[in-house]
């Protein structure tokens, strides 16, 4: 990668989070002191955004509670992991170190509440390494979509083809490419079944997960 600017997704690219995340909605429940029927929404889940997944608990589970306080209290979930138990994946850091070592400017895109990214960014020492995080919320767009991308490219002062997107998500991917930009695929344990499609669509990919940033395919 040589790129002078540089994005980051968050979840699953820099952090190991994902299996929080798979774990939400069961660790919620069990919080209240509910236990039958929870390992089933598991696989029901696992593809519902944090609102459906709110809908389908209340409907399930909560009739008692609203989707948006069942979403709150998820939310608190996350927020006590990524405060103190959500870390840097193995190589993450020193491939950061490295590319701030040659004057690479970077910030963070994600998906992710603004909040839970600054929390672990500051626990991590690392918060004034990125000039900024950039949220889906921020550009009122799923990662689905372009924008985040172009948005971040244009707060770098870049063009897109001068930025690299570190992503660990195939669809996110596809979006980084879409907007024109340097796309770094990132190996994940999450990613397995779409890896393939990713080292295809991608520039690069990195492997943080072998601890030193590992370099799979380059052009």
């Amino acid at each position: 990668m040589d790129k002078l600017f540089a994005v980051f997704d968050l979840d699953g690219t820099l952090v190991d989070s994902m299996g929080y995340w798979a774990e939400v909605g069961p660790e919620y429940l069990a919080g209240l002191g509910m236990t039958e029927g929870v390992d089933e929404i598991r696989p029901v889940i696992e593809a519902m955004t944090m609102e459906e997944t709110a809908r389908y608990m209340h409907e399930r589970f909560l009739p008692d509670k609203t989707p948006n306080d069942i979403a709150a209290g998820m939310n608190g979930v996350m927020e006590a992991h990524y405060r103190n138990d959500i870390g840097l994946k193995p190589g993450a850091r020193a491939h950061l170190e490295r590319l701030r070592s040659c004057g690479v400017r970077m910030a963070v895109a994600t998906v992710t509440a603004r909040a839970l990214v600054e929390a672990l960014l500051a626990r991590e020492g690392i918060a004034d390494w990125f000039e900024f995080v950039l949220t889906c919320a921020d550009v009122g767009k799923s990662k689905r979509e372009p924008d985040i991308y172009q948005e971040a490219a244009r707060r770098l002062g870049a063009a897109p083809a001068e930025v690299a997107v570190y992503e660990d998500a195939l669809y996110a991917v596809r979006s980084a490419a879409q907007a024109g930009c340097f796309v770094v695929g990132v190996r994940d344990c999450d990613n397995g079944r779409t890896w393939d499609d990713i080292v295809e669509a991608a520039d690069e990919t990195v492997d943080f997960g072998q601890g030193t940033g590992l370099r799979l395919k380059a052009d």
